[in-house]
């Protein structure tokens, strides 16, 4: 991948990276493609990361219906559940795939440009 295409995953990498509820998975797939940076391992370890991201995005109506669940109330609280809910609903509206939280946001940044990532 090019040094523009690099830099930009990086940084969208650190950004999902630092937000407290990413899961796991997402993170340890970013830390690996970190560590592999200049390494015989980075187009390997790039195509997992992307393997992953594909896996762990969240799609709108995935956080509609559990924002509307019970489980979502008890996740959220109540009112902050209508409001995810409501805000799904309105990002969906306009045509939004997936949530756009700051853990979501950047991986779907990095998702639209997996074909220069993974050259």
């Amino acid at each position: 991948m090019n040094q523009d295409v690099k830099d930009f995953t990086v940084q969208k990498v650190k950004e999902f990276m630092s937000v407290p509820y990413c899961c796991e998975e997402a993170k340890e797939a970013g830390q690996a493609f970190l560590d592999a940076l200049g390494t015989e391992q980075e187009a390997e370890k790039a195509k997992a990361l992307i393997a992953e991201l594909e896996l762990d995005i969240m799609p709108v109506d995935q956080l509609i219906g559990f924002a509307k669940s019970e489980a979502g109330a008890q996740v959220f609280g109540a009112e902050t559940a209508k409001n995810v809910a409501a805000h799904g609903e309105e990002i969906k509206a306009a045509g939004a795939k997936y949530c756009d939280c700051e853990a979501c946001a950047p991986v779907e940044a990095i998702l639209k440009r997996k074909d220069e990532i993974l050259g």
